[in-house]
C-alpha cells in the first residue's frame, strides 16, 4: 500500500494550496478587515452573566431557532424566507458548492474578488470561471452576460461589496445579471453593516436568489457565524449538507445575545464609516497614492512607482500588518488593502507611510 498521498489524493485537492494567514503577533493588525473596536463594555459582564448558563456538557441546540428568530427580527428577514446558519461562511460556500457540484457544472464570479469562492469551488470539483472588472472595479455587465450564456453556470457569486476592491458594484448592472442567471445566485453581503445598499429587498422577487452575510465584520469573527437567506426550498435541499451542530453552544448565546444589542455594534460600525473616509481622504494626500472608493471597512490602495512587496515588507517592520493583493490579479499590481482602525492605528499607519513615501 502506497503511504504517499498523492496516490489517493483527488488531482484538485493535492494541486490546492492552503489559505493562508499571517502571523499578527507584536504587530497592529490591519490585514483582515476586522472591527478593530473591542466587544463594548458596558455589555460584557452582561454577556459573561450569558455564557454562564450555556450547559457545555450538552450537544447545542441542532438548529438553533433562538437564534434564527433573533436574524430574522434584527436583519428585517421576509417572513416567507428562510434562514440556514453557517459556522461562518466560508462553511456555507461549501454546503452551496458541495449541494452544485455536478458533472460539468460550473461557478462564476467576477474577479478580483473573494479568495474562497475560487478555493472552495476547486475543492469541490465545481469549474471556476471568472469574468474580470471593468477598469474602475464596477461589473463589466456585457461580459457577464456573455459568460453567463455561453457557461450556463450552476452557481453565481457576488459579492457586494466587493472584495478586496471595496466598491459597491451598480444596482442597475447587478440586477441585470441576477435576471439573466439560469441556475442560483448568491449575493453575498458580507460587509453591510458599512454599505449603503442592499439586497435583502430582492428576497422573494427572484425564486433563485440568496443573500448572504455574516456576524465577523460586524465585530464578532470570532464567533463563525454566518447565515444565508431565501426561499425555504433552496435552504431546505441545502440542509442535509449542514453537518448536526454546526453552531456551538457559545456562539448560539454570544450572538443572540449580540443581536439583542444591536445598536452598540452598529454605533461601532458608523465609526467606523467615519473613520474610513477620514483615512481615505490623508492616504490621497500622499504623494503617488490612488484611494479606491469604499463601502466596506478596508480601503484598496494603490502606490504608484512604489514595489507592493516591499511596501508590505517595510510596513512590517515598522509594526504594521496590512494585506499585499498585489499578485492576486493583475488589476490589483502595485495595492495593498487596508483594514480601517482604530483612531490610533490609522495614525500609526499614515505616520509609517508618511515616512517611507518620503524616502
Amino acid at each position: 500500500m502506497s503511504a504517499d498521498p498523492g496516490a489517493w489524493l483527488r488531482p484538485e485537492i493535492a494541486a490546492l494550496s492552503p489559505y493562508q494567514v499571517a502571523d499578527a503577533a507584536g504587530l497592529i493588525k490591519l490585514d483582515a478587515m476586522e472591527n478593530p473596536h473591542p466587544f463594548p463594555a458596558e455589555l460584557v459582564e452582561a454577556w459573561l452573566e450569558t455564557l454562564r448558563t450555556v450547559p457545555l456538557n450538552r450537544y447545542p441546540s441542532a438548529d438553533a431557532p433562538d437564534l434564527k428568530s433573533a436574524l430574522r427580527a434584527t436583519m428585517g428577514v421576509p417572513a416567507d424566507c428562510g434562514i440556514l446558519l453557517g459556522n461562518g461562511s466560508d462553511e456555507i460556500l461549501q454546503m452551496l458548492m458541495l449541494a452544485l457540484a455536478r458533472p460539468g457544472a460550473s461557478v462564476l464570479t467576477p474577479e478580483p474578488g473573494f479568495a474562497m469562492f475560487r478555493l472552495i469551488s476547486r475543492a469541490v470539483g465545481l469549474t471556476y470561471r471568472s469574468v474580470p472588472l471593468a477598469p474602475d472595479f464596477d461589473l463589466d455587465v456585457p461580459a457577464m452576460l456573455k459568460a453567463i450564456q455561453t457557461h450556463q453556470p450552476a452557481l453565481l457569486l457576488i459579492a457586494q461589496p466587493n472584495n478586496p476592491t471595496g466598491n459597491a458594484f451598480d444596482r442597475a448592472g447587478l440586477e441585470a445579471i441576477v435576471d439573466a442567471a439560469p441556475g442560483l445566485v448568491v449575493v453575498d453581503e458580507a460587509y453591510y453593516p458599512f454599505a449603503d445598499d442592499h439586497c435583502l429587498e430582492w428576497l422573494g422577487r427572484y425564486d433563485n436568489l440568496l443573500v448572504m452575510r455574516t456576524l465577523s465584520k460586524l465585530g464578532l469573527a470570532g464567533l463563525r457565524l454566518g447565515w444565508l437567506m431565501g426561499p425555504p426550498r433552496w435552504l431546505d435541499a441545502l440542509e442535509p449538507l449542514r453537518l448536526p451542530y454546526n453552531i456551538n453552544g457559545l456562539t448560539q448565546a454570544s450572538a443572540a445575545f449580540a443581536l439583542d444589542h444591536y445598536a452598540a455594534f452598529m454605533r461601532q460600525a458608523e465609526a467606523i464609516r467615519a473613520a474610513r473616509s477620514q483615512l481615505a481622504s490623508a492616504l490621497a494626500a500622499l504623494p503617488g497614492v490612488t484611494v479606491y472608493p469604499s463601502q466596506a471597512n478596508f480601503l484598496l490602495t494603490h502606490f504608484a512607482g512604489r514595489d507592493a512587496n516591499v511596501l508590505h515588507a517595510t510596513l512590517k517592520t515598522r509594526g504594521i500588518l496590512v494585506k499585499n493583493v498585489s499578485g492576486a490579479h493583475p488589476s490589483l499590481a502595485g495595492c495593498l488593502r487596508l483594514t480601517v482602525g482604530t483612531t490610533a492605528e490609522n495614525r500609526s499607519l499614515m505616520t509609517a507611510l508618511s515616512a517611507i513615501l518620503s524616502d
